[in-house]
């Protein structure tokens, strides 16, 4: 099971995800069954933001000076799910997935979902700095997307 502990520091949030921490455990009730770590207790901190802060976090931490759409920091390098694991902490900006400006609320929240997804197979160690890794990724990605959204509807 995943438990996700959701803090935000940018108020826009919550005029499009009322109940955060329903909202992102009920995504991740939706994952698949690989996905779900049942019999174990799987955590991670998720953080709602804003550019400026995560601009801040990419410099500071990838030596990057400009905002992104999501942050992701693996506990650790070498992920063993035990029956206790904490797999780390993700950032997602607001100010990327709010664009354009007015759109409508369900492809606010499919973006939000695509993303979280992308942020979560980085915490247990997907990455995409290589082609073939990439396309795994994305792969597993859209897998659990399909899953997600299958279930939310």
């Amino acid at each position: 099971m995943i438990n996700i502990n959701v803090f935000s520091n940018e108020k826009a949030w919550t005029k499009k995800i009322k109940r955060k921490n329903f909202f992102f455990n009920k995504i991740c009730r939706a994952f698949p069954k690989k996905y779900k770590f049942l019999n174990k207790k799987v955590s991670l901190t998720l953080m709602l933001s804003n550019s400026k802060y995560i601009k801040r976090l990419n410099k500071d931490f990838r030596n990057k000076n400009k905002p992104t759409d999501i942050l992701s920091f693996p506990f650790s390098e070498k992920l063993k799910i035990t029956k206790k694991t904490y797999i780390g902490d993700i950032i997602i900006n607001y100010d990327f997935i709010d664009k354009p400006k007015f759109q409508k609320i369900e492809i606010f929240r499919e973006k939000l979902i695509r993303i979280f997804i992308h942020g979560f197979l980085h915490l247990l160690g997907f990455n995409h700095i290589k082609d073939k890794d990439y396309k795994k990724m994305l792969k597993e990605e859209n897998r659990i997307y399909q899953s997600v959204i299958s279930k939310l509807n």
